[in-house]
């Protein structure tokens, strides 16, 4: 007999892991993962920090609405804190002081920022390499991510409230029929009253198969690496160091320190793996900035951010299609947003609380629907 769900989550990342604990809740739930594994794409290869006042307005007010949860998760969600303390330091040579000046210019909560000099900004940062940056923008109200912590707790939310996880379940087909659709995966058939579309960056190819209209999402390619820091470095108390144009970061991770030439390399959707040319971007631009000395690369990798044409996530139902539910477009954010995005898919699926899950945000339901003009075709 086929399997009939209530709702089809395509994408077992943190966005569809997130939005299936979230809308299991009252609803007979199925999640369907690709991969092996959830988490095996973006989400588990994420920088995985927790900043306050990154990105644009949607993202800070997004980042805001998940500070809860993230700070004080639910009982049994998990043993170990999901958040540690790391600060977070926007660098800036002499020519780039204006570029830092329009970083600043777009923090909406400004409460914590403090602006530092190049002197205090090493001493706060020893890895910098003297007389190198001019400026620096710092706040406090920085945190890594246990981001393994936080997938699993999500998870074994959805499964306390009875949803099931099909691993190797790529939807090959998607057909309207009656009051919902058929899916087809390699391992069989099954039917949903509703699809909620966290395909990440196979979201577009995912709306195709519905027969629907793809809204432009574009998969970026970003590439880290691993080195060996610096004997007399105190990493634990080392922030986040960001070039004020995004030309690379770089902070501390498992003893090592992480670094990204913050690449965005248009690509198909795929497994991402780094290229040699952005890696030697990562070192260089590293190398020029901090006093480092990379004799070996510890290890390396790379992952998809996506995006649509306007940079903000998608979270809401088809223009055309009632029955259809888009969670896509986190580009790179999915981590730190997801406790926030899940509750307003929650919300905006059961046709209630969301108001009350926006409340004092500055966010509205239309910032986020896959028909807002920005996406008009």
């Amino acid at each position: 007999m086929q399997d009939q769900f209530d709702v089809a989550v395509i994408g077992g990342g943190i966005a569809g892991i997130s939005a299936a604990a979230e809308l299991s809740r009252n609803a007979r739930v199925v999640i369907l993962e690709a991969e092996s594994q959830p988490g095996y794409h973006s989400s588990g290869r994420s920088a995985a920090l927790y900043v306050q006042g990154y990105g644009a307005g949607v993202w800070q007010r997004l980042v805001a609405l998940a500070e809860p949860v993230l700070k004080a998760p639910p009982a049994g969600f998990t043993e170990a804190p999901l958040l540690t303390p790391r600060g977070f330091l926007r660098i800036a040579r002499e020519d780039q002081r204006h570029a830092l000046k329009a970083l600043a210019a777009g923090i909406e909560d400004t409460s914590d920022l403090q602006w530092l000099t190049g002197e205090e900004a090493e001493a706060m940062a020893p890895l910098l390499r003297p007389g190198h940056i001019a400026r620096a923008l710092y706040t406090s109200e920085a945190h890594d991510i246990d981001v393994h912590a936080l997938l699993q707790g999500f998870l074994r939310q959805a499964r306390a409230n009875g949803a099931t996880l099909k691993g190797k379940a790529e939807v090959t087909a998607l057909t309207r029929e009656g009051e919902g659709w058929r899916i087809e995966t390699p391992e069989g058939s099954l039917t949903a009253s509703l699809v909620v579309n966290a395909a990440g960056a196979w979201a577009d190819r995912v709306a195709s198969l519905a027969g629907l209209r793809p809204l432009g999402l574009q998969p970026m390619r970003r590439t880290a690496i691993t080195v060996d820091a610096p004997a007399d470095l105190p990493l634990a108390t080392l922030p986040m160091i960001v070039d004020a144009d995004e030309a690379f970061y770089t902070r501390p991770m498992g003893g090592k320190l992480m670094a990204s030439p913050a690449d965005e390399t248009p690509s198909e959707p795929c497994d991402a793996q780094p290229e040699e040319l952005d890696i030697a971007l990562c070192v260089d631009r590293l190398t020029t900035a901090c006093r480092v000395e990379v004799r070996r690369i510890e290890s390396k990798w790379a992952g998809l951010r996506c995006f649509f044409p306007d940079r903000a996530p998608v979270c809401g139902f088809d223009p055309a299609e009632p029955r259809f539910f888009w969670l896509a477009g986190q580009g790179g954010d999915g981590v730190q947003t997801s406790p926030a995005l899940s509750r307003i898919a929650g919300a905006l699926v059961r046709g209630s609380g969301v108001d009350e899950v926006l409340a004092g945000s500055g966010l509205t339901p239309a910032m986020l629907s896959p028909g807002r003009p920005t996406l008009a075709p």
